[in-house]
């Protein structure tokens, strides 16, 4: 070993210390991904302080968080025509998580499906933020100029939170203000971890509560460190690193091949075939937000790794933008012209019913939503599947379709099983003109003009039944005495 070149010996520590920051991208136990080539040659550590200092360097022409707020408000002003901006919660150190929807019609409910972005899980990968940014303006720079952008705007509600952590993007460290791995702190399926609601960190309380009030069909995260697509499970039932599948791994590998294929170089990986790798595969992490969304919210969600360098020069955002962009667009679009999607009814009264969808002999259902009843079910092309809608009450309906590369359109109409369901309609009904007739009062009348209101109608009303009371009374005094009268004249 002596007598080894000291350049080969640095070429060397270097290529392995490369292979270890791929290898923690998604969850190593460090706070941050970067590497000083001088220190790591060495054998050396960065201190907290210069490493900070280094970090601080690669954030100049990045946005801060106060920069970020201003792109988002800039981008509604500019297009608020098919946009809207809402806040689902704030940060440990308050700073607002602010969501950008694109739709032709923001903020409205139709039986179309939702997607999201999420960036910035980890406070020391920033690339998503900048990225999510630039797909924004360019889908309103070429709304009704470019098919694509036409198609998602018109078909999609997509959803972009751009920072998850923005108190770790400040900190320049990979958890949030409390030093937590936010994506570590979901329920976990295998073990018992993060199970109690007051434990769990701010901004994972406001993903779940997002997505109670949110039906999204898919989703993505991006993160850097590595470039591949991950997809579910994430972990494995007994802590091993092996391939261990869920329920639709054909539907995920099919979305992860979709955005490899689509990338700049992904789908070239030495590292993973194809650009893609089943999470538990790669290395398992629990408690991850991939999983939870698809078992706790009928959400297909993928882990991306978009950028080798966790924090690369901000001069190299536009050609990693250029490397993701028809990958982040076909993606968005394939929860359109893929899959099978529909409505579901009700045969005697055509109330639209929020029932269960299920495909034989994949072990996982999604439910149409409350108010529509619209679904919409991600699978893989080139089979043929039997879809299952049923609901309490109901009889159950099977119908066959063949998946090519394009959706399928299927609605249902349900019988009611009169044995568990009588009368269904007529007391929809009822329950309904019931129902908006309180609306008109109430939409009618302020709300102290209504107590004023009600108190004036019982007060009249105790007047009337006082009024009637004696009316009765005198009623049956004057009978009596015309039978009296009538007795005593026989």
């Amino acid at each position: 070993m002596a007598n080894l070149n000291p350049s080969l010996l640095l070429f060397l520590s270097l290529n392995l210390l490369h292979l270890f920051h791929t290898v923690f991208a998604r969850g190593g136990e460090r706070d941050s991904g970067f590497v000083d080539i001088t220190y790591a040659a060495s054998g050396r550590h960065l201190s907290e302080e210069s490493h900070f200092q280094k970090l601080n360097k690669l954030a100049h022409g990045y946005m801060t968080n106060s920069d970020l707020e201003k792109a988002i408000k800039a981008f509604h002003g500019r297009c608020g025509r098919i946009s809207r901006i809402y806040s689902i919660g704030k940060s440990v150190l308050g700073v607002p998580l602010w969501v950008l929807e694109i739709s032709n019609n923001p903020g409205k409910e139709e039986a179309k499906p939702a997607f999201k972005f999420i960036g910035n899980v980890h406070g020391d990968e920033p690339v998503g933020r900048e990225l999510l940014l630039l797909l924004s303006n360019w889908l309103c720079d070429n709304y009704m100029k470019d098919p694509l952008a036409t198609l998602i705007v018109d078909n999609v509600h997509l959803h972009i939170l751009p920072t998850m952590n923005p108190d770790g993007f400040s900190l320049r460290k990979r958890g949030n203000a409390n030093n937590i791995d936010l994506n570590r702190d979901f329920p976990d399926q295998f073990f018992p971890m993060n199970d109690d609601l007051n434990e769990r960190q701010p901004e994972t309380k406001a993903i779940m509560r997002w997505l109670k009030e949110i039906h999204f069909t898919a989703s993505a995260s991006l993160h850097g460190g590595a470039l591949v697509a991950n997809y579910p499970w994430d972990g494995t039932d007994d802590r091993s690193k092996s391939y261990f599948a869920c329920p639709d791994d054909e539907t995920f590998k099919y979305m992860a091949k979709l955005y490899s294929g689509s990338h700049f170089n992904m789908s070239q990986s030495s590292e993973f075939e194809e650009g893609i790798t089943n999470g538990a595969q790669w290395y398992p992490i629990y408690g991850g937000m991939q999983d939870w969304n698809y078992i706790f919210a009928d959400c297909f969600e993928l882990t991306l790794e978009i950028s080798d360098n966790k924090w690369p020069p901000a001069n190299e955002l536009r050609m990693i933008w250029q490397h993701n962009k028809r990958s982040m667009l076909h993606l968005v679009a394939s929860i359109v012209k893929s899959g099978v999607h529909g409505r579901i009814f009700s045969s005697d009264c055509g109330e639209p019913l929020p029932a269960t969808v299920a495909i034989k002999d994949i072990n996982y259902t999604i439910k149409a939503s409350e108010r529509l009843a619209d679904y919409h079910r991600l699978l893989a092309p080139g089979q043929q599947y039997e879809v299952i809608a049923t609901m309490a009450g109901y009889k159950t309906r099977t119908t066959t379709i063949t998946m090519k590369e394009e959706a399928v359109t299927l609605d249902f109409i349900l019988e009611p099983d009169t044995h568990f369901l009588p009368n269904q309609c007529s007391s929809k009904s009822k329950s309904k003109s019931k129902s908006k007739s309180s609306l008109k009062i109430s939409e009618l009348l302020p709300k102290s003009q209504l107590e004023v209101s009600l108190t004036l109608v019982v007060v009249l009303g105790f007047l009337f039944f006082l009024m009637k009371r004696k009316a009765i009374i005198n009623h049956f005094k004057l009978r009596k005495s015309q039978q009296q009268r009538r007795v005593s004249a026989v």
